[in-house]
């Protein structure tokens, strides 16, 4: 089922929604501003396809795929895979937007904790993160095939469904 949130009125014409197959053209141009290593095509259809753990969403601005956000789902731990915003949309606390939605869909799918990978470099994010709860736990030596810079692990609690305002049979984006 696919539903949609649409953001506060300060924020007119955002909304998020699950991502599907043909997202990924678009999905596609977000992935090359945003990363140096870009995924295939072929890696989104797969994960969309086949791994059964994945969830993924579409950050939309008046119609216009602009983000994207994914996780893999394991036991009670979500792990982020990938989160981006173009980069012409960047500076307007969207990304925290998008990040905030992952992890509320984290916790109505009854996650309890989250982590993700970030390059020990990028400071901007590394910021987002700790301002969303995420603390550091160690590091992957080595860990980015472009340059062979590590990444910081950082993980984070996350609170019930209900604190994040949803209720008991609400769906979310689900």
């Amino acid at each position: 089922m696919e539903h949609e949130y649409k953001a506060p009125s300060h924020d007119e014409g955002l909304s998020f929604r699950l991502m599907t197959l043909e997202d990924i053209p678009n999905v596609m141009v977000v992935e090359h501003d945003a990363f140096t290593l870009p995924w295939t095509e072929e890696a989104f259809h797969n994960e969309l396809k086949l791994n059964h753990f994945a969830y993924y969403m579409v950050m939309e601005y008046e119609g216009r795929t602009i983000g994207y956000a994914g996780m893999w789902t394991i036991v009670d731990e979500a792990h982020i895979t990938n989160i981006a915003l173009l980069g012409t949309y960047r500076g307007r606390k969207w990304g925290e937007r998008l990040l905030s939605e992952l992890m509320k869909t984290a916790s109505f799918l009854r996650m309890e904790r989250i982590t993700l990978e970030v390059r020990v470099s990028n400071e901007v994010a590394k910021r987002l993160y700790m301002k969303k709860g995420f603390k550091p736990a160690g590091i992957r030596k080595g860990y980015y095939s472009d340059n062979g810079e590590d990444a910081l692990i950082m993980w984070a609690d996350l609170p019930p469904y209900r604190e994040y305002g949803g209720e008991e049979g609400s769906e979310g984006l689900l």
